[in-house]
């Protein structure tokens, strides 16, 4: 086998991982398509000890970091394909050729399906949000807007009025029980349901939204839970289960990151309902751990733990 483990993915879950395996002076080699989900923020916030740091720039000193260690090897490119082969996994690259390992971190993320409104993906990351821990506080206590794509919209429009007035756009998509608006309403949210026609202001700042019935609203900015799916096919073609998550499907995993293929982890946004730079980081920590235990503990893969 050229590698003791690949991992797939180098954003934060993939560089955590990749650490935990070269301290283990294992070989371990990440590959890198350079696209991660983040690239769109242009500050990582509540992430200790990287409060307001770009992600390009955390991720370039992970790499640097990762650089000292000599069993650790980077490729950049994409995997076109996963398998099984004997007692390892062939990976297959689109530039060419093959790579071997004993065992697979998968971490190459989500893609973001946004709404069909225009200047929405120019603002993605700096106006148009998924995350109020994340983004909510430079927003400096603004009116902030949540546009709803489906239930998720109704738990965050329960948090924001900690961050700003809110107002919950439901889209015609999002049915409020009395319950429901009552809660909002002790909340102080505004419920708006005209749906939003456009977006206002020069991308990628935010000034409000106009509705289709011609009326704007001011905003600083606007939240929503953007559709995700897994980044490509690879967890599902080498057979790993996935499950459903209140955006989208995630891969399965057990509390050391293992999935249900004996030899193959996740971690990250892949393999959580929770998208956070921390908590990603932290999933990678256990990923590349436990991977690194299943080459001792069980080096014919014949258990995921």
């Amino acid at each position: 086998m050229d590698h003791d483990v690949i991992v797939i993915g180098g954003s934060f879950a993939g560089l955590a991982a990749a650490m935990q395996l070269a301290r283990a002076r294992r070989r371990v080699c990440v590959l890198d398509t350079g696209a991660p989900r983040n690239r769109f923020a242009a500050a990582s916030h509540g992430f200790p000890g990287q409060d307001g740091r770009s992600p390009q720039a955390i991720r370039t000193t992970l790499r640097h970091e990762l650089s000292a260690y000599p069993t650790l090897s980077f490729r950049d490119g994409t995997a076109v394909s996963a398998v099984r082969d004997g007692d390892g996994f062939r990976v297959t690259l689109a530039k060419g050729g093959d790579i071997t390992a004993r065992r697979l971190v998968l971490a190459f993320g989500v893609r973001d399906s946004l709404p069909d409104l225009p200047g929405a993906s120019e603002r993605w990351g700096n106006t148009l949000l998924h995350c109020p821990y994340c983004h909510g506080y430079e927003l400096n206590g603004g009116p902030v807007g949540v546009l709803a794509r489906g239930e998720a919209a109704l738990h965050q429009a329960m948090l924001l009025p900690d961050w700003g007035p809110t107002t919950l756009f439901t889209q015609g998509r999002l049915a409020l029980s009395a319950d429901q608006r009552q809660g909002l309403a002790d909340r102080r949210v505004t419920v708006e349901e005209t749906p939003v026609a456009d977006l206002l202001g020069t991308a990628p700042a935010l000034d409000g939204v106009r509705l289709d019935d011609g009326r704007e609203v001011a905003l600083a900015g606007l939240f929503l839970a953007p559709d995700t799916a897994p980044s490509c096919d690879l967890a599902r073609d080498l057979g790993c289960a996935l499950t459903d998550g209140p955006t989208g499907p995630y891969v399965a995993v057990d509390p050391i990151q293992a999935t249900n293929q004996p030899g193959v982890f996740a971690a990250g946004d892949l393999a959580s309902p929770m998208p956070n730079a921390t908590i990603a980081s932290a999933s990678g920590v256990m990923a590349g751990s436990a991977a690194h235990r299943s080459l001792i503990f069980d080096p014919d893969l014949t258990v995921t733990a």
